[in-house]
């Protein structure tokens, strides 16, 4: 099947039935699209045809990694980049350096010193795509093994640079560049190494001059006209110009538009930009990742099975075992260390460009060039398939192997009128308002690195399950009169009710729900004390708009106390219909009509001459006007 519109549709085809297969089995986005690739692919079904050893199908995706790295660049502005320079250069530069050494010591026993030298330096890199998806929709960005991930792959991103200058100066003296060579280096094709090396960080040098001093005025003149469709244009204008650029001089042009997305994080037009291009991305890298499926060469993969496996599996587990001592030097947990390490232990997708330049200065040949280009897409797509054993089977028997050893280890000498399960945001914020008025309570927790970091601040916290009859009669549940979950986990908190009234009917249970339905759960159970986390918030926001539109504020307090118990009243109708969605829809309509007759009835008064309570500001007004 050929043709740009036939394979577009073979494409969006694919990964329209692929991804939801792929999510709905709890397998991740990532999987789907490099499933979809390797059907669809010229090694398999055939529908995508592959011709001149898979340049077609990468040439027609490097546009989806360029948009993925400009994106990238943008959300990297340089006061977050400081705060993580520890993260980029000791563990980033340490992974690349000691990867590098090692996978050139052993390659230099079966080929050149220069073909081992680019072989290391290519292996090095990870993939940014795939660990950047994988901790976004896994809501891991922000965790500590998270922001190390993206330290790691920002240093090697960086290293692209050096990389692609010292290529040049490896060509052998007995050998030609390739064929290609030519027509793809352009303008410094016929240049001599380190020529091309200067020419190659000249260009870089005028992409980030373009960065500074001319992208910025262009995208001034063009807001001018206020329209938007000229604005997306001149944002593709300058990722297309740019990896254009990077072509004539041989560069990789997604590395142009990382280093010019950079520049523009600081730039007033930045969230301008990344709206206008958004749309594109998430498609783009579906794109990418099919691109890497449907390019696994599944003949030469037959064919010579013991070296490709055995590359694919050695280098996947020399990154690991890196990785994992330097996860350990930043004291992760084993669960979150082995998470960082098997995320990032394929080989990236920037590989593909050093292996195509290193095949066209002749340091490769093409048999090494298509070895590499197997085991590296391989790679890519085993490590998704071994993160999500990880997080289904492994990283759960761990926890909860570690969760038992350290309750047991455990011993609670306190005996309060108190006890506090949880003290993350919420619980600490509790606890903090507990004993500031005198209050001590009994706090257990879960995660043993906040333990630690509380027990530093001078916070007395102890370790250990609270669904454990034991643990919670050690910590003085038999003598106190109240507990307190202040977790966000509902599973857990149905299980803290059942043992409460079990083992301590006497202790009166107060738990935090994340919302109505959690507090319907726990409703069902006969809890009474049950407060949602965004309910009085929300009251308190809606409060302060009404005072800043001129609203008096006993007025606004009366009417946000009544609104609040309304609320929590048309709980207790409501749950009544929770398993009844037509029933529970036309209730919810009542009540909400209902609160709102009340309410207006209520606002009545507000311009009612039998409201005559002044709050405290309309008093100082009334006494600074009077003077």
């Amino acid at each position: 099947m050929n043709g740009f519109l036939a394979n577009a549709i073979v494409y969006i085809l694919a990964a329209i039935v692929c991804v939801p297969i792929a999510k709905k089995l709890g397998l991740g986005s990532v999987l789907g699209y490099l499933f979809a690739g390797i059907l669809i692919g010229p090694y398999l079904f055939g529908f995508i045809i592959n011709e001149g050893q898979g340049q077609d199908i990468m040439h027609a995706t490097e546009f989806g990694v360029v948009m993925m790295l400009f994106l990238i660049g943008l959300e990297l502005e340089p006061k977050n980049l400081w705060k993580i320079r520890d993260l980029i250069i000791r563990i980033g530069l340490s992974q690349v350096l000691i990867t590098s050494v090692l996978v050139f010591s052993i390659g230099l026993w079966f080929v050149q010193w220069q073909t081992s030298l680019a072989i290391a330096l290519s292996m090095a890199l990870s993939s940014t795509a795939i660990v950047l998806q994988s901790l976004k929709e896994k809501s891991q960005m922000n965790s500590f093994s998270g922001k190390m991930s993206f330290g790691v792959l920002l240093m090697q991103d960086i290293a692209v640079i050096p990389i692609l200058a010292i290529l040049p100066l490896l060509i052998p003296s007995n050998s030609l560049p390739s064929a290609e060579s030519n027509e793809m280096h352009g303008l410094i094709n016929s240049l001599p190494g380190w020529a091309q090396t200067i020419s190659i960080f000249g260009a870089i040098a005028i992409v980030i001059l373009l960065g500074r001093y001319g992208f910025g005025p262009l995208l001034k003149l063009v807001a001018k006209t206020r329209l938007r469709e000229l604005f997306t244009a001149s944002a593709l204008l300058i990722v297309v110009g740019i990896a254009f650029l990077m072509e004539l001089v041989g560069l990789s042009p997604a590395l142009g538009t990382f280093i010019a997305g950079v520049i523009l994080a600081n730039s007033p037009y930045r969230h301008a930009l990344e709206s206008d291009l958004e749309p594109f991305k998430g498609l783009l890298l579906g794109l990418f990742f099919m691109a890497v499926g449907s390019t696994i060469n599944f003949s030469l993969i037959f064919n010579e099975a013991s070296t490709i496996f055995s590359l694919t599996l050695g280098i996947i587990f020399l990154k690991t075992i890196i990785l994992l001592f330097l996860g350990k030097i930043k004291k992760l947990s084993t669960s979150a260390n082995l998470t960082f390490a098997i995320g990032l232990s394929q080989v990236g997708e920037f590989s593909f460009v050093t292996y195509s330049f290193a095949l066209q200065l002749g340091i490769f040949t093409q048999s090494v060039s298509d070895t590499l280009m197997a085991v590296t897409a391989l790679s890519m797509t085993i490590t998704p398939i071994l993160v999500l054993i990880l997080d289904k089977f492994i990283n759960p028997a761990m926890e909860k192997t570690s969760k038992g050893k350290e309750i047991e280890m455990d011993n609670i000498n306190e005996k309060n009128k108190v006890i506090l399960i949880g003290f993350g945001h919420f619980g600490s914020t509790l606890g903090r308002f507990l004993r500031a008025s005198g209050v001590e309570a009994t706090i257990l927790d879960s995660d043993p690195d906040r333990i630690e970091n509380l027990r530093k601040m001078g916070f007395k916290v102890y370790f250990g399950d609270g669904t454990r009859a034991e643990l919670l009669e050690s910590a003085g549940a038999n003598e106190a009169s109240i507990l307190i979950s202040a977790l966000d986990n509902p599973e857990y908190s149905l299980k803290l009710v059942e043992l409460c009234k079990k083992d301590f009917p006497h202790l009166e249970v107060m738990i935090r729900a994340k919302n109505r339905y959690d507090a319907y759960e726990l409703m069902e159970m006969g809890v009474d004390n049950i407060y949602r986390e965004s309910l009085d918030t929300s009251i308190k926001m809606g409060e302060d708009v009404l005072k800043k539109l001129g609203f008096r504020a006993h007025t606004v307090h009366r009417m946000a106390k009544q609104f609040h118990d309304y609320d929590e009243n048309s709980l207790k109708v409501l749950v009544n219909f929770k398993n009844n969605k037509d029933e529970y829809i036309s209730k919810s309509r009542q009540q909400i009509e209902m609160q709102e007759n009340l309410l207006s009835g209520e606002l009545m008064k507000k311009f009612s001459l039998n409201d005559n309570t002044w709050d405290s500001e309309t008093i100082k007004e009334k006494v600074n006007s009077e003077k």
